[in-house]
């Protein structure tokens, strides 16, 4: 009967973690977390690359068909001014545009997009938007910067955009 009743004494004392213990766990779900959190930043980063490659091909597409002018001229606008006019000019186009895209980046209460669209007086014109995957492969090797009539692709500018990346997408004539 002894040996049972040192036993219940044992178990009664013993009824938690020792704090050693506590923190190995702790440590452990950090490390874990921390390598989950990276994995998932990575893939945030490529999701939003993607949104904005599908929606400046979509756009792109509409607007560098006929290279629309500006009534302002050749030059660089962003795309949320750009719409609203082209719509004013363009109606047939309208069903087409159900709401101004905007970069996944830009800040929700701002007027900009963070898309631009660049066009000169040589009907040339592109659409653009940087990238925020630095990792990104490069397929027009010889622009240096967004170009009108430079072709659809990624390029890879000397310095870095507004997502921090030195990569753009652009769809051009």
């Amino acid at each position: 009967m002894k040996f049972w009743a040192k036993m219940k004494l044992k178990l009664r004392r013993q009824k938690g973690f020792s704090l050693i213990e506590l923190l190995v766990v702790i440590a452990i779900m950090g490390i874990l977390s921390s390598i989950i959190l990276s994995a998932v930043s990575s893939a945030r980063t490529k999701a939003r690359d993607v949104k904005r490659k599908a929606e400046i091909s979509g756009i792109g597409r509409l607007i560098t068909a006929s290279c629309y002018l500006p009534s302002a001229g050749s030059g660089e606008y962003d795309i949320a001014n750009l719409i609203t006019e082209f719509v004013s000019s363009n109606p047939q186009y309208a069903s087409y545009i159900s709401q101004i895209p905007k970069d996944p980046s830009a800040p929700s209460a701002g007027t900009e997009s963070l898309y631009m669209y660049t066009v000169n007086i040589n009907n040339k014109c592109a659409v653009y938007a940087n990238l925020e995957n630095k990792n990104e492969q490069v397929t027009l090797q010889s622009i240096f910067t967004p170009t009108p009539g430079g072709g659809t692709g990624v390029l890879e500018a000397s310095t870095d955009g507004w997502n921090g990346s030195p990569k753009y997408f652009q769809v051009s004539n």
